[in-house]
């Protein structure tokens, strides 16, 4: 054993010597090609230590997107995809090409029936590990560089309409009911967000709360009077004493989980015979809404919480009307 780590380090030896001193010669990427065909040419001939294997190459990259503060809905998404994909490559990190990476994308559309929209989010996931392994110097370049984003239809989604928000009020039984649609549709906060707060994150006064969105991101929301109102009148019905400013209605008044909120949502629009009524259309119509009144799009993105601004795009349908008045008073 000691024999073959001394002919491993004298190896890597040589390889040092050899890059610098053409270092002189030859340019950084020549330099990085240089090295890749000296570690190729050698591993062919020699035995190398253990290499690290593709699965803690994944593990390094988890832990680093924990440490940039993704969720960890996101590493776990982050998780299952790239590991998959391992799994049916079947070789090392250094050596998966661009050709079997579009392969694998095809074979998965294929055998799982799957939509582009859900292929593309696959192969963001597995671009985004390789080029934090491009980036951390583990591979000399990323072989996703040349698939590129997958062209999908971007159907125009709905809004929830001021019509139907009034019958969706005026159908709640309950004041809880009432002021959770209310602050759903005027500060356009995720679902997870809003079974997340506690009555103290509430200000008011000033008619804002404190909500912490995706990767543990704090952000200010605001609210309107009529949001205002019914959440102090749903807060004077509660005889508990659970922080959390949405609580079940039977006993002992746990804090609201995501379903609940999803099920009871779904429940009032299908009283109403209203299709595809749940919380994110709420997010989507307030969003809307600020746009069409002339709110900046930079604005929204920050009320939405959004890193990106293409996203705040996604989620707000500019009414067709207001383009129309908008050309005609600046094109026409």
């Amino acid at each position: 054993m000691l024999v073959l780590d001394e002919r491993s380090t004298n190896m890597e030896e040589k390889i040092v010597l050899i890059i610098n001193k053409m270092a002189d010669y030859l340019n950084v990427s020549q330099m990085k090609k240089l090295q890749e065909v000296l570690l190729q040419t050698f591993s062919e001939n020699s035995v190398h230590k253990e290499e690290t294997s593709n699965l803690e190459y994944l593990q390094l990259f988890l832990d680093a997107k924990k440490i940039e503060g993704c969720s960890a809905r996101t590493i776990q998404y982050y998780s299952s995809t790239v590991e998959r994909m391992l799994r049916n490559i079947e070789q090392p990190i250094r050596k998966i090409s661009t050709e079997e990476i579009r392969k694998y994308l095809v074979d998965y559309q294929k055998i799982n029936n799957c939509s582009k929209v859900t292929v593309d989010n696959i192969r963001r996931n597995i671009s985004s590990f390789f080029s934090w392994l491009e980036e951390e110097d583990y591979i000399l370049k990323s072989p996703m560089k040349r698939i590129h984003k997958i062209k999908t239809k971007q159907p125009v989604k709905e809004t929830i309409s001021d019509e139907a928000i009034e019958l969706l009020r005026d159908s709640c039984e309950c004041s809880r009911d009432l002021a959770m649609i209310d602050l759903l549709y005027s500060t356009g906060i995720r679902v997870g967000e809003l079974v997340n707060l506690n009555i103290s994150d509430v200000d008011f006064e000033a008619r804002e709360c404190i909500v912490f969105g995706k990767g543990d991101k704090e952000r200010k929301v605001y609210f309107d009077a009529k949001a205002k109102l019914h959440l102090q009148n749903y807060l004077k019905t509660r005889a508990d004493d659970n922080p959390a400013l949405f609580v079940s209605l039977d006993e002992p008044h746990d804090r609201l989980k995501i379903s609940g909120v999803e099920i009871r949502i779904r429940s009032l629009g299908r009283k109403l015979n209203m299709e595809k009524i749940h919380p994110h259309k709420f997010r989507r119509t307030m969003a809307t809404r600020a746009i069409d009144k002339g709110m900046p799009i930079e604005q929204v993105q920050k009320i939405l919480g959004h890193s990106q601004i293409d996203t705040t795009m996604q989620y707000a349908i500019v009414n067709q009307t207001n383009v129309k008045t908008s050309h005609q008073k600046f094109i026409a």
